[in-house]
């Protein structure tokens, strides 16, 4: 059993079981299954408690509910790499920072010129700005021992804070109309879970407890519910001070990574890549929706990674990894366009019930192939050189 659980965490396999997800879904929405596909894509899904009701179709539910564990996972590696990982100092984090902070300003830049005098299109800005950590890692995975570990560790990094870089911009522009007082309750519950932490107390039943509350109070409120999973994470300790105790965080990591790989995300990815093609035709790509984000994922993310990590090393704040040339990371930069889950995810926020969905997905796969298939090349092409010496 351990040898099947070691083989899900390479990201080869976890990247493949997303891209069979992806294709099983574009030939359920382009087939004669089309009418069954969107039958469950839309099934209402009714749950009551007494006076507490949420109605929702069963796709809303993968999007707020199942994609809890999603952020679980990123929270966790975000809490792990910064306090105990290859983010621990400034100095290691000083790289990835400013290159993640590059790569989300210049596509979102590039988005919101593109996109200026539509306002229904300009809510999708912050599209074109996540790196898809899992599709990212899988495709640098395949050039195997190539690739040097430097190499690897700054696009790891790069991906998690652009997936923290993702997280603040959902809560803060993608809620919608906030109700007071579930969101008083959601603080409570926020209260709770730093209690808690602070008391070194790792009883799952009571994050469990405490984090159901906190995703209802948040779905009430109006605040992206999914990120209950973020806040979860922050909260469960890394140490517990008992002597021979294993570590909280990566028991729970170790517990919900096979669940994400083989459950969550290809889950999401079959029922939101589900496109059909023939009603793309009247709108794509000549909206400012589609080009904005393939210019975003394309061209945006490459040059603002490459160029804010130059600015970075070039004024002394940072230093490239060892072993790693610019040729190299500019390959990683163009990796960094890889934006499928996140990506995904925020246009289901920016576009709910609208074609510009539509328009968005199919893009958000086309640029994202595109950065992938010129990112490959380059970084053969910089490892060929370097081997040949």
């Amino acid at each position: 059993m351990s040898q099947i659980l070691n083989l899900f965490k390479d990201e080869r396999i976890s990247g493949v079981i997303v891209l069979i997800a992806v294709l099983l879904a574009l030939i359920a929405a382009n087939s004669p299954a089309a009418e069954i596909y969107a039958l469950i894509h839309h099934t209402p899904v009714h749950f009551r408690f007494g006076p507490l009701i949420i109605d929702e179709p069963l796709v809303k539910w993968i999007n707020e509910g199942l994609m809890v564990i999603f952020f679980l996972m990123i929270g966790l590696e975000i809490k792990q790499q910064l306090l105990e990982g290859h983010l621990s100092t400034l100095k290691q984090a000083a790289l990835p920072i400013f290159a993640a902070f590059g790569g989300m300003m210049l596509p979102a830049s590039l988005y919101v010129g593109l996109a200026w005098d539509d306002p229904n299109a300009l809510r999708g800005w912050a599209i074109p700005t996540a790196t898809d950590i899992v599709l990212a890692l899988t495709v640098l995975s395949l050039l195997g021992s190539r690739i040097p570990v430097g190499l690897r560790i700054f696009l790891t990094a790069l991906a998690i804070f652009d997936d923290l870089g993702a997280i603040i911009i959902i809560s803060l522009f993608y809620g919608q109309t906030v109700a007071a007082t579930p969101l008083i309750i959601a603080g409570f519950a926020l209260l709770g879970l730093l209690l808690i932490n602070r008391l070194q107390i790792f009883q799952p039943v009571i994050y469990i407890a405490i984090g159901l509350v906190l995703w209802i109070a948040m779905h009430k409120s109006g605040v992206e519910a999914s990120l209950t999973g973020f806040f979860i994470a922050l909260s469960i300790p890394i140490h517990i001070p008992k002597a021979g105790a294993s570590s909280p965080l990566r028991r729970t990591e170790k517990k919900f990574h096979i669940w994400n790989v083989l459950f969550v995300i290809p889950l999401f990815a079959f029922f939101n890549a589900g496109i059909n093609i023939n009603q793309t035709t009247d709108f794509w790509p000549l909206n400012s929706v589609s080009l904005g984000i393939i210019v975003g994922l394309c061209i945006g993310k490459q040059v603002g990674v490459f160029i804010a990590s130059r600015i970075a090393v070039a004024t002394g704040l940072a230093q490239l990894p060892k072993n790693v040339t610019w040729f190299q990371l500019y390959g990683v930069a163009l990796l960094s366009g890889i934006g499928f889950t996140m990506s995904t995810f925020v246009a289901t926020l920016a576009f709910p019930n609208t074609d510009l969905i539509v328009s968005a997905k199919i893009s958000i796969l086309l640029g994202s192939v595109l950065s992938a298939t010129v990112g490959v090349v380059v970084i053969y092409l910089s490892t060929t050189k370097i081997s040949s010496k």
